[in-house]
């Protein structure tokens, strides 16, 4: 299948010769939510700016459902709502007159029935006469994703969606945006969360100095979740590890004085048994043991330092 937005080759240098992104590979399917991971200044901002076409690339190609941005621009733009970062609308417009208004932006004529429906999906119907100024910070941030909703999108950009919004607002947009996807919208979101990512992608890219160096699927990932690593604090250390555990993988660590286990908490077995049954037939004995389990943030910490 097609993917709905296909990035090859993109690349984004600045005058001053700053690299903002590097060669960008991403073919994102329809339907899927996306989540593109990485701290602030890793170009994920840049990124999207230039798919939605407020940002120029310096050479690479992008295809909307199969269209070129440049060449089928004003196409391509009405198949995409925009969240920005940033919460910039009319403060002093009420809620359904600016999310009316961003319809009309698009060429789209007057349909009250698709703005009421838009404003209770996000729960805001309720305050549709309210100016946007007497909204808490979550409320607003809900009217730019009605605002972007508006014009009947088919692919909805996220730029950080919850930033500054509380845990538990947070978990509600986390839902919205879970109807979007079911409703057939395909959710490209950036964040710099790593739970909101882990609720709520299918996939999940890292950008980290303007390059995408991971993009896995979100199952693959908890996967790598389950598993977890086991430290033997040994009596005595070890030269090297005995012929009779090489079936266990095992690594030493801190000069012999430890061995070290990974194991799958998600798997029927996890081996723990039969190692300490073959620990024991080696006469191999310990003062300690301790398990840790590997999180999507340790994974995500460990690619960025490594991509320094």
């Amino acid at each position: 299948m097609t993917p709905i937005v296909s990035i090859k080759n993109l690349s984004k240098t600045y005058a001053s010769g700053f690299d903002a992104l590097k060669n960008i590979n991403i073919d994102i399917a329809r339907g899927e939510i996306f989540a593109l991971l990485g701290p602030n200044g890793a170009g994920k901002t840049t990124l999207i700016n230039i798919v939605c076409g407020i940002a120029n690339r310096t050479s690479g190609d992008i295809q909307v459902d199969g269209r070129d941005i440049v060449r089928d621009y004003r196409i391509v733009r009405a198949m995409i709502g925009l969240v920005p970062q940033e919460l910039s609308t009319d403060m002093f417009e009420t809620v359904f007159n600016t999310v009316s208004f961003s319809r009309g932006l698009f060429g789209k004529p007057r349909n009250p029935q698709i703005i009421e429906k838009v404003l209770r999906d996000l729960s805001l119907w309720d305050k549709k006469d309210n100016r946007i100024m007497t909204l808490s910070g979550g409320m607003k941030r809900r009217v730019l994703i009605a605002k972007a909703l508006s014009h009947e999108p088919s692919i909805l950009f996220l730029d950080e969606p919850t930033a500054g919004v509380d845990v538990e607002l947070r978990k509600d947009m986390w839902g919205v945006v879970r109807a979007l996807r079911a409703s057939g919208v395909t959710v490209i979101l950036t964040t710099h969360y790593i739970e909101e990512a882990e609720e709520m992608a299918d996939r999940v890219g890292v950008i980290a100095k303007g390059e995408l160096i991971l993009v896995e699927d979100k199952v693959e990932l908890m996967r790598k979740l389950g598993q977890k690593k086991m430290v033997l604090d040994l009596q005595v250390p070890l030269d090297a590890v005995p012929a009779s555990l090489a079936a266990h993988g095992l690594e030493r660590a801190d000069s012999g004085n430890k061995l070290i286990f990974h194991y799958d908490t998600r798997s029927d077995r996890t081996g723990i048994t039969a190692l300490l049954n073959d620990l024991r037939d080696a006469g191999l004995a310990f003062k300690d043991l301790t398990t840790t389990q590997s999180s999507l943030e340790d994974i995500f910490v460990e690619l960025v330092r490594n991509s320094k």
